[in-house]
């Protein structure tokens, strides 16, 4: 029998329809296939039916809900504003106005705790902090000035390190946690969100080949992003070791806020202090084993002695929220003798 006119154009519309829907899932596989696990992307896709961007982090937005691509190339719901995580301020928060001529590069390696200190930093001025990223996540939760990087904003993070990445800034803080700690909490990061965790699976997995890979090239940008903010750029630096902040956060808060050549408000501060804690910072969980082997914490320890030195020989221009650095690397350390050169550094079969 032939098809009547109203079966026909049923058929026609539900071809149509998976036509439409085969087109949406392509363009949607095609912008994750373009993302490296376990790496940064700095590409950004669009398409969909609500709309999805990819942006530096790995952070996916469908529509209106939020997600990031973890290493294995799983989707991680990131963590989202609501009653029970809402910030609360210490004051109203504002941009710099007049925007200030002075540009300062809160400067780190990824897993450094950044976002933490960008935190105490605007409960203890009230002022935003800008980035050269936009993570929608923090955009959400407390970071309205993401992808804001002139003088409205009191810093400005970056992870960058080139002569690029130095150019716009007058002033740099770098914030300097011990690279095994920072390296793990990036691994944790890539793979659980800004507070969450990779399973202990993850580790192990390929008998470990992975997790070396991981740790062997982010050592490296660990270093390179230090030594070049120490040894090229050539405005004020102000270094802030992350266990220094964690002892002791009114220190290294005064001694900032001193650094960007602001007043300390004394009810701001210690409205900061009160509230230090924040949702930004990732609690401590214990493995059972683990991840680091001796030759890997081995050769983590010598790039780490390789950036404490090239701290050390460019003290006279270097202020620290660690007024004993000095003195007990020099007593630690006096093989160094700041000569950088006799350092070893890892080598490609570490």
């Amino acid at each position: 029998m032939p098809l009547s006119n109203g079966s026909w154009r049923g058929r026609v519309l539900l071809v149509g329809l998976l036509l439409v829907f085969y087109l949406i899932a392509a363009v949607f596989i095609s912008g994750l296939s373009d993302i490296q696990p376990g790496g940064l992307s700095n590409r950004v896709f669009r398409g969909g039916p609500g709309g999805f961007i990819i942006a530096h982090d790995n952070s996916l937005r469908l529509g209106s809900r939020l997600y990031r691509v973890g290493n294995g190339g799983g989707i991680i719901p990131v963590l989202q504003a609501n009653r029970r995580l809402r910030l609360q301020w210490c004051s109203a928060l504002k941009f710099d106005d007049p925007p200030s001529k002075t540009i300062t590069a809160l400067v780190s390696f990824p897993g450094s705790g950044n976002t933490w200190l960008r935190y105490l930093i605007q409960q203890a001025t009230g002022i935003y902090t800008g980035s050269i990223y936009i993570d929608f996540g923090l955009l959400k939760n407390g970071f309205p000035a993401e992808k804001v990087t002139d003088g409205s904003v009191i810093v400005v993070k970056t992870h960058e390190s080139s002569a690029k990445g130095r150019a716009p800034f007058s002033k740099a803080i770098l914030l300097l946690r011990s690279p095994a700690a920072a390296i793990q909490a990036e691994f944790n990061r890539q793979s659980g969100g800004h507070v969450g965790f990779a399973s202990p699976d993850r580790y192990k997995r390929h008998k470990g080949e992975l997790w070396m890979q991981f740790v062997r090239q982010n050592i490296k940008i660990w270093r390179r992003t230090y030594i070049d903010w120490l040894t090229q750029f050539t405005g004020p630096i102000h270094i802030i070791f992350y266990d220094k902040l964690v002892d002791n956060v009114e220190h290294t808060l005064r001694g900032l806020i001193e650094f960007l050549g602001r007043p300390i408000d004394k009810e701001l501060l210690q409205c900061a202090i009160e509230r230090k804690e924040g949702i930004y910072r990732r609690h401590k969980r214990i493995l059972n084993f683990d991840p680091f082997t001796k030759k890997m914490r081995a050769f983590i320890q010598n790039e780490q002695n390789y950036v404490f030195n090239v701290i050390y020989s460019y003290r006279s221009r270097i202020t620290t929220n660690d007024e004993n650095f000095f003195t007990k690397f020099r007593r630690q350390h006096p093989q160094f003798n700041n000569n950088i050169s006799t350092i070893t550094t890892i080598s490609n079969e570490s």
